[in-house]
């Protein structure tokens, strides 16, 4: 990589004709610090939400709110993202994120169900909003080549924090108070505010900046295209989507009914799925590199697959089937947003298409834990919901494979 990005291709990229203000590292790291505040506060209820229950008197329901309003948030409010970044420009965009989960963090820290609520729906807005626009802005300062190592690192860092807070933030909740344990993941935001701020520049960060839409050079097969490829990746992440919370939310309970495991070893089955995506997160660009898309595609299906298989087959072999489905689900967000990348012809385009892809696939993730729930408790059986997940992840391969057959067409 050289000192500074490299100017990207397209319109939208030479629109201000101004120089970077970062090094290539600076930006990197800035984008990883930005991803360690964007699961993190969400992530970090569940340890506490016996206190939670306890200290405001909060139903099972709303406590299932507290998790499902974030997700909820990424579906219904990522057209506003877009808009969002594209009126206000990426940097902008990135600087609201991270001001809102500060304040969101803050108010949910507070007394009140109402504010607490309030809280976790600000949070789920601003994280909307980076959802979108750091992708973008990895379009846009990294060249195509090392545009799959950033989103990697920026994936793989998503993954750092849920994994940091679910493990810190209990001990913290014991020493301190579950407010101050909720507000904690603050401490990561200034950090993040202040190394983007370096990234950028203090005017860049703050000014808002619409981007001047030029007229489109492509023709109408190829926007017909890119549309077929945007219903496929749509597809294939709305399988990613709901494998993942599907499998976050319940995979402890399967090991404790299943195994008879205790709740730390439980607990270390869900530590594994967390931990290994950050393997898949930054393999996947490495493998997409020197295999090509057919084989990663392949690859990351093959090893989603061992996880209802593997636990409807051999349940006993838990850690395995963690670790691997762990890396797959990592290196599958990945794969689908470095593809919209790459098969996106500008930056506004990128932005609608990433909220058509998040819309879809968040919206279906956000029935998954309530769906599975609903299903083992009707069949007092792991086993059906074990086959809801396989279903889900056939059409992760199978969306994710036809949006790399649609895109070599295209080509």
């Amino acid at each position: 990589m050289s000192t500074h990005p490299q100017p990207p291709a397209d319109s939208a990229r030479h629109q201000t004709g101004r120089p970077r203000a970062a090094a290539a590292w600076l930006l990197l790291v800035s984008i990883g610090l930005i991803a360690l505040t964007m699961r993190g506060p969400f992530v970090a209820v569940a340890p506490v939400a016996r206190a939670l229950e306890g200290d405001l008197g909060l139903s099972a329901g709303e406590l299932g709110l507290l998790t499902g309003i974030p997700v909820l948030c990424f579906a219904l409010a990522s057209p506003l993202a877009s808009l969002c970044a594209r009126r206000l420009g990426a940097e902008m965009a990135v600087t609201l994120t991270l001001a809102g989960v500060l304040a969101g963090v803050l108010v949910r820290s507070l007394d009140g169900t109402a504010v607490v609520m309030l809280g976790t729906v600000v949070l789920g807005v601003a994280i909307t909003v980076g959802n979108i626009a750091v992708p973008l802005i990895i379009r846009r300062d990294f060249t195509q080549a090392r545009q799959g190592m950033a989103m990697g690192v920026y994936t793989a860092a998503l993954n750092v924090g849920s994994f940091v807070t679910s493990v810190a933030t209990a001990p913290l909740a014991a020493a301190t108070g579950w407010r101050a344990a909720l507000a904690a993941s603050a401490l990561f935001a200034l950090v993040a505010i202040a190394f983007w701020v370096a990234a950028v520049g203090v005017r860049r960060a703050l000014r808002p900046e619409e981007a001047a839409s030029a007229p489109s050079e492509h023709p109408a097969p190829r926007a017909r295209s890119t549309r077929a490829v945007t219903v496929a990746l749509a597809f294939g992440f709305g399988g990613q989507a709901f494998s993942y919370y599907g499998v976050t939310a319940w995979l402890p309970s399967l090991l404790s009914d299943e195994l008879g495991l205790s709740a730390a070893g439980a607990g270390a089955g869900a530590s594994l799925f967390q931990i290994m995506a950050i393997l898949g997160a930054l393999g996947t660009p490495l493998l997409a590199r020197y295999a090509g898309s057919r084989a990663t595609v392949a690859t990351l299906g093959i090893l989603w697959l061992t996880v209802p298989l593997g636990l409807l087959l051999a349940p006993g072999l838990w850690a395995v089937w963690s670790s691997l489905g762990g890396a797959a689900q990592g290196g599958g967000i990945t794969f689908i947003f470095t593809a919209i990348l790459t098969v996106a012809r500008d930056q506004a385009a990128a932005g609608r298409m990433s909220a058509i892809v998040q819309g879809t696939g968040y919206g279906v993730a956000a029935v998954a834990p309530s769906l599975l729930g609903g299903i083992h408790t009707a069949a007092a059986s792991w086993t059906p919901p074990l086959v809801v997940v396989l279903v889900a992840v056939i059409a992760f391969f199978a969306g994710t494979a036809a949006a790399v057959l649609l895109a070599a067409r295209r080509r």
